[in-house]
């Protein structure tokens, strides 16, 4: 199916991009996840087990168990604080 990515704040930075569509076989967002880490690089880095990063399905936070649909929106982003 295919799912467009929007990345946010430090993961933008890191990953050089803000948005991308791609095609996957990943049935929840924890399956999407595990397939951009497994492109190596800073994906692996920015997305790995640990770091603090929270998502987004259709603009509604979501669980990693969340299942995708075809033409979805995940978006990736750290936690935000405020003061």
């Amino acid at each position: 199916m295919k799912i467009r990515l929007r990345y946010f704040a430090q993961l933008r930075e890191a990953l050089g991009t803000a948005d991308e569509a791609i095609e996957t076989q990943a049935t929840d967002v924890a399956g999407l996840r595990e397939q951009l880490m497994a492109r190596g690089g800073a994906y692996a880095e920015a997305l790995a087990p640990g770091r603090a990063v929270r998502c987004a399905l259709n603009q509604q936070l979501c669980h990693w168990d969340t299942p995708l649909v075809p033409e979805s929106e995940v978006a990736f982003f750290p936690p935000v604080t405020g003061g």
